[in-house]
């Protein structure tokens, strides 16, 4: 939940984030403000996440370790390569955003009760995907939407947010051919943000928060690939 009496940061304002030494246990390093295009932005600038339950204040995260993919690394299983090239699926990318983060919101999960992705977290990162910076990608299974993912897009960095899935292997499908198309465009590092053994499976690794931070100041050096994507063309 917002806090009412925090600003409102425009696109072109920042804020400056704790430092991350300075995070709790558990990565947390900040509560309150709001989901406003300047405060997200300078999270993720600054290698920080949102995260919160629905009545709750805003909580900003940056856990230690990282989970990241390379996109050159993302490992694909000969299993996976057939379903791939069967072409059962179609993908593409900021084809329907808003769709592919309410399907998020509305998965089923288990270990979880409800969601943490709330009407204010939807607004925020479609206002944010219209200004160009948050981006998704899309399975097809036919004309029905079977999986996807959506993300933030600065630099080099790709901070990816959450997947679902319909169809058995369709966030799969939708990460591989993010990780693919990451390397045709100059996108050197997927953050994944939480380890789960579903992602090391894929090719994901655990890195320090030190060296994660390290690598992010590097990659937000390059301009952002702002704009509706259109990657898989």
């Amino acid at each position: 939940m917002s806090d009412p009496d925090f600003p409102w940061l425009n696109e072109f304002q920042r804020i400056d984030f704790p430092a991350a030494d300075t995070a709790t246990n558990e990565g947390i390093v900040a509560c309150g403000g709001n989901l406003s295009p300047g405060m997200l932005l300078s999270a993720y600038g600054s290698g920080v996440f949102p995260w919160f339950n629905e009545g709750e204040p805003v909580l900003w995260w940056n856990p230690d370790p990282r989970c990241v993919i390379r996109p050159e690394k993302i490992h694909v299983s000969k299993r996976m390569r057939r379903r791939i090239k069967s072409a059962e699926f179609h993908v593409e990318s900021d084809s329907c955003f808003e769709e592919v983060i309410r399907n998020c919101a509305n998965i089923k999960r288990r270990h979880e009760d409800g969601t943490w992705i709330n009407e204010e977290m939807i607004d925020a990162y479609c206002a944010l995907h219209k200004l160009g910076y948050a981006h998704s990608i899309e399975v097809f299974q036919g004309e029905e939407l079977a999986g996807g993912l959506y993300g933030i897009s600065l630099g080099r960095c790709f901070f990816g947010e959450s997947m679902f899935s319909k169809t058995a292997d369709a966030s799969k499908t939708a990460l591989i051919s993010l990780a693919r198309a990451s390397i045709d465009i100059g996108i050197e590092l997927i953050d994944c943000q939480l380890t789960t053994d579903h992602l090391l499976s894929l090719g994901a690794e655990e890195i320090s928060r030190d060296s994660y931070l390290a690598e992010l100041e590097s990659l937000l050096k390059y301009p952002d690939k702002r704009g509706i994507w259109n990657i898989f063309q």
